[in-house]
């Protein structure tokens, strides 16, 4: 699964969040819907999807590309207006339902929400609080502090110890090149660099 945001409500224990409808797509009820898995046709194989609240279940009878992810056409779901009133909802299967991942290197992102996070000496960091992608890749949010999951920020994923180990990203010191001058600071001229 991949790109996972922040998720505006606190779902039943046990669900994953797979899409969230964006739109509406002609007349006949379709909605769009922006995808967190790999493939995003493979939302319509899980069986029912449902809200978070685990009030509604949507049966998917169609399932086509779209340019953000996939075109639904649910049952019982027929025109435009009742699909309209759709957007923004989350759409979630249960955890059970998700196929196990071969890879040791494959994790869900729900599998590593509430993760302990500790440093390589052992010193308990805090915890895993989501996984985002804000364009350039995964991250782990350690309690407010993001950090990459890459092998090199995030070397050791135990599930069964329920933890992390993370090495946060050292501080940045501000910008101070040559050619940006700091207040009261004076730049030698081209001939003396």
């Amino acid at each position: 699964m991949t790109r996972q945001p922040p998720l505006p409500e606190t779902p039943i224990d046990g669900l994953v969040c797979l899409g969230v409808i964006t739109g509406t797509h002609g007349v006949r009820g379709a909605v769009r819907v922006k995808t967190f898995t790999g493939d995003p046709q493979s939302l319509g194989g899980y069986g029912p999807l449902r809200d978070g609240a685990g009030k509604r279940r949507f049966t998917v009878r169609d399932i086509q590309p779209d340019k953000a992810g996939a075109r639904l056409m649910f049952e019982h779901i027929t025109t435009r207006e009742q699909a309209a009133v759709l957007k923004g909802t989350l759409l979630y299967v249960p955890r059970n339902v998700l196929p196990e991942l071969d890879d040791a290197d494959d994790f869900y992102h729900a599998d590593l929400i509430g993760l302990q996070a500790v440093a390589p000496d052992g010193a308990v960091l805090g915890t895993v609080r989501g996984v985002h992608d804000f364009g350039a890749g995964d991250l782990l949010d350690i309690d407010g502090v993001f950090v990459p999951f890459t092998r090199a920020c995030v070397p050791l994923v135990d599930l069964e110890a329920g933890q992390v180990t993370a090495i946060l990203p050292a501080e940045v010191p501000e910008d101070k090149t040559p050619d940006k001058p700091q207040a009261g600071e004076v730049l030698p001229d081209e001939g003396t660099r």
